[in-house]
Order: C-alpha cells, then sequence, then structure tokens
C-alpha cells in the first residue's frame, strides 16, 4: 500500500467544519469526562449534537462518541465505561441494550487491496435486549439480533443471529439464550 495515495473515497462527516469543531473542543469532552458522573447531563450534551437518544439513558465516564449526529439509542440503553462508539456511519442502539465497559464499536475499515488504502464504511445495528460484554469488539456492517449476547472480549466481523450466545475471537455461536421469568 501508499499511505501518500490514501483515499476516503466519497467519504464525508456528515456535518459542517465548525460543529465537527465545536463537538471535539466542547461536546467530547463533557461526554468523555470521569469528573462529570452525571447521565442525564452527558445524554443532553449528545442530543444538543445531533444525537437521538430515548428516555432512561444511562452513559458512563470514559464513554467515547466520534460523531453523535450519527448515533441514535432506543429507552434505557446503559453504555459503561470506556467504551467507543466509532461511528463514521450511523450506529444505531435499541432499547434495553446493554452495551459494557470498554467495548468498541467500530463502523470504520480500509480496502487492504487498493494501493491508497482507501475507507470503507458500514453501520452497527444492536436489536433490542442485546448484551455487549466487556471488552467486546463488534466491526462494520454487524447486525447484533434481538437479545444477542457478545461475551466478555469476544470480536464479531458477522452478524449474530437473535437470542444467541456468541463467544471468542472470531465470535462463535455457543448456545441459544432462554430467559426464565421469576
Amino acid at each position: 500500500m501508499r499511505l501518500d495515495t490514501y483515499s476516503v473515497g466519497e467519504y464525508s462527516p456528515g456535518v459542517p467544519f465548525w460543529q465537527q469543531l465545536s463537538w471535539y473542543f466542547f461536546g467530547s469532552p463533557l461526554v468523555e469526562s470521569h469528573l462529570l458522573p452525571i447521565s442525564s447531563i452527558k445524554v443532553l450534551v449528545l442530543r444538543w449534537f445531533g444525537a437521538r437518544i430515548g428516555q432512561g439513558v444511562r452513559i458512563k465516564p470514559g464513554v467515547r462518541v466520534k460523531f453523535p449526529w450519527r448515533l441514535t439509542v432506543g429507552d434505557y440503553v446503559w453504555i459503561g465505561e470506556d467504551a467507543w462508539i466509532d461511528n463514521l456511519a450511523h450506529v444505531t442502539i435499541e432499547s434495553h441494550v446493554c452495551i459494557s465497559q470498554g467495548v468498541y464499536l467500530c463502523t470504520g475499515n480500509h480496502d487492504w487491496s487498493r494501493p491508497d488504502f482507501q475507507l470503507m464504511i458500514a453501520p452497527i445495528l444492536i436489536q433490542e435486549s442485546s448484551w455487549i460484554a466487556a471488552k467486546s469488539v463488534i466491526g462494520p456492517g454487524v447486525t447484533v439480533g434481538r437479545g444477542a449476547i457478545l461475551a466478555l472480549g469476544s470480536v464479531t466481523g458477522r452478524s449474530l443471529e437473535p437470542m444467541t450466545i456468541y463467544a471468542g475471537n472470531p465470535a462463535q455461536s455457543i448456545k441459544k439464550r432462554k430467559i426464565t421469568q421469576d
């Protein structure tokens, strides 16, 4: 590859440069701050910058969001410490999803077959009632099916079936998820 010929192709951050700078210098530090432990303020800041966020969302300290204008979060979602939503493309997290500590959601990659190492992006969709366990990684274009679990430290670059538990690198199906009633 020739990095001096790097290309983003037709990619655009999606908002004017002044808005990007405002996010980087003001919004992002507030959301990421460990000195500001109040979720409701972090949610408000993300909304100011274009994120669509439902009610009852909990955002822990250290959470990083690349572009809030490309983020949709449903109701009663938990986003754990040091999670990184690297959303060059849109990330949708439906209601009642738990994104645990240190999770990395990555919507971009590079075309290693091209000399210009062109940027490639694809959205991530995490469907309702799913759990992405601590230190897990989800790659571009992945859909996590309703109620699926990606276990501790697992990595997936492919979509996950609903109500199925996955573990490993690369993540493999280990069993069906069953929910018991009290």
